[in-house]
């Protein structure tokens, strides 16, 4: 350790070797003796060997000159610690374009770029991709939905396209895959339809970066990742942290039961909302009528969220819903990560008025996955849109 000493405030205790245009006023001068060092030690530091003191003044004089030490370096910033944020192109359809705006609001490293969609006269697409020139050697996504099969071809049209404009990776976004309840075969004859879709989209080619990334929100069953081809890599995301990010905002935050509509949605979601208490519920046959019975847990007295990953009629919700409050919930609500509501279905589902879980919903939320029943029930209680753009643009990034 330096030793410091403290001397007189006299000019004749002064390093003799100091400029003559330093002078001192009734000062303490504190002289810092250092040991040796050795080369390169202190490389990054900066070395002061008068400390200073008080009521210095100094004047201009041409042989004093201020220089660090001839071993001192000045660090530089590594190659590895400036990191570029990662910058995307992002294309979208006609029926995502106000999701693809909320992604892009997300992030300045996401640009929108347009593409326009036309048809010729016997209905078939007539699409451009403007600029495409200017997307050579970027990273570029393309935002879809097959909100139905009218759409798909104009879109996968595009998917395919995309890829061999020379750019550097491509990523799809479909955040709902629609076929993916059709998984499997019960009977000889059946058609798996997610297997059919799941090769169409694992011949996208491959671009300049490799693979394509297929990002997919609550895929209806996981073992729907082995449909895919090598040709592309599904990344499967959840809506689920949107939920319990929701919880935690509401007054009863702490009296929140999570409840299974069967034992599908429990494989799917109980390991991310584990620390809830659960209620499983199942469908059992009664005569020629198959019913909702509660299999484990109480309701009784909490603030029940029913949890699935999409709803279409509803009847399972609503029954749900019956069978809780009979139980004695002191509210009922419900979550999908997808609400397609064919027929504009969920018109079933009413408010529970202040507090009444026989008459309906507290909240029923969805996220933003299937564009056009967003557009159908903002604004019409019980529902409550979690978007996804955050998650998209996050995702889209890495």
């Amino acid at each position: 350790m330096a030793a410091t000493r403290a001397l007189p405030s006299s000019s004749s205790y002064l390093n003799p070797n100091l400029p003559p245009s330093l002078k001192s006023s009734s000062s303490t001068a504190f002289v810092i003796l250092k040991p040796p060092r050795k080369k390169n030690q202190y490389a990054n530091s900066i070395r002061c060997d008068i400390t200073s003191t008080n009521n210095w003044t100094a004047e201009p004089d041409p042989k004093v000159h201020f220089f660090p030490p001839e071993h001192l370096t000045v660090p530089m910033a590594s190659e590895s610690a400036v990191k570029t944020a990662k910058r995307v192109c992002l294309f979208y359809c006609a029926e995502t374009k106000e999701l693809a705006q909320k992604v892009a609001a997300e992030s300045d490293g996401i640009e929108l770029r347009s593409i326009t969609w036309r048809k010729f006269a016997d209905g078939f697409p007539n699409i451009f991709i403007p600029n495409a020139h200017a997307i050579r050697g970027q990273h570029v996504a393309f935002l879809a939905s097959f909100n139905s099969p009218s759409v798909i071809f104009e879109q996968l049209s595009v998917i395919y396209a995309l890829p061999k404009l020379f750019i550097a990776s491509f990523t799809l976004v479909l955040p709902f895959f629609p076929t993916g309840t059709s998984e499997r075969m019960e009977d000889e004859g059946d058609v798996a339809t997610a297997f059919t879709l799941a090769r169409a989209l694992s011949n996208i080619p491959i671009s300049m970066g490799g693979p394509t990334s297929l990002v997919i929100y609550d895929i209806h069953a996981l073992q729907e990742r082995f449909y895919f081809g090598d040709n592309i890599l599904p990344c499967f995301e959840s809506g689920i942290p949107l939920l319990k990010a929701r919880l935690q905002q509401l007054r009863d935050s702490d009296n929140i039961s999570i409840c299974f509509p069967d034992d599908g949605a429990w494989k799917r979601f109980n390991k991310q909302l584990q620390h809830f208490p659960t209620i499983v519920c199942a469908k059992v046959r009664e005569g020629d009528q198959r019913i909702v019975r509660i299999k484990e847990g109480d309701p009784k007295g909490r603030h029940v969220v029913i949890v699935d990953d999409l709803v279409q009629s509803g009847g399972t919700l609503i029954e749900c819903q019956k069978v809780l409050a009979a139980h004695g919930a002191a509210k009922i609500s419900a979550y999908v990560t997808h609400g397609i509501f064919p027929n504009r279905s969920w018109e079933r589902f009413g408010s529970d008025k202040g507090g009444n879980p026989e008459q309906g919903l507290t909240y029923f939320w969805i996220t933003d996955s299937c564009p056009t029943t967003v557009r159908d029930v903002m604004y019409n209680p019980p529902f409550e849109v979690l978007s996804l753009a955050g998650s998209i643009a996050t995702t889209l990034q890495k």
